[in-house]
């Protein structure tokens, strides 16, 4: 019986493949590096750093991701508003830490990247924390409107979410030298 779900498993993972390779290439380094300092997979100075500067951010943004295990923790069983502060508003604060670096341009990559930081059952809370966290005004108002008209009506309004984690997780990959290689 387990193996009646594997080409299913096959095609939503290629389907997570080819939705990571329709983001652009800054917003795809971003997403590997962020799981990176997020799932602590590789030491993601020594792997993303090309300048002080992005050292500086690296070092940042593991500050700011200290607070995903307890997230993590925080996300409500249902749509009760009785754990909604509590959990919100560092999702929030994280959600504006990375819309301000200015490497998520959208929805989809947000929910991309939050989804594997956090676990499927953070999707029903994802459109109400981007909307928030983009309308911040430590954003130029440009970038928000950017944003916020990412977010399509079909994603704001949905009526339920998938509970199947994602499979995909984008990783790290060495370049190759094809001028040295032999043929």
């Amino acid at each position: 019986m387990g193996t009646a779900s594997r080409p299913a498993d096959g095609t939503l993972t290629l389907a997570e493949l080819k939705e990571f390779a329709s983001f652009p290439a800054s917003t795809q380094r971003y997403i590997r590096r962020s799981l990176d300092v997020g799932l602590e997979r590789h030491d993601a100075i020594e792997l993303w750093s090309r300048d002080i500067v992005e050292s500086a951010s690296i070092n940042a943004q593991t500050r700011v991701y200290e607070r995903l295990p307890e997230i993590r923790a925080l996300i409500p069983d249902d749509s009760g508003l009785a754990e909604v502060e509590r959990f919100l508003a560092p999702l929030i604060t994280l959600s504006a830490f990375d819309l301000g670096q200015e490497r998520i341009d959208s929805f989809g990559a947000y929910r991309f990247l939050y989804e594997r930081l956090l676990g499927a059952h953070v999707r029903p809370w994802l459109p109400s924390a981007f909307c928030a966290a983009a309308a911040l005004p430590h954003l130029h108002p440009e970038r928000r409107r950017m944003l916020l008209q990412s977010l399509s009506e079909a994603a704001a309004t949905a009526a339920g979410w998938s509970s199947r984690e994602p499979h995909f997780y984008p990783d790290w990959v060495e370049k190759v030298d094809t001028h040295g290689a032999s043929g």
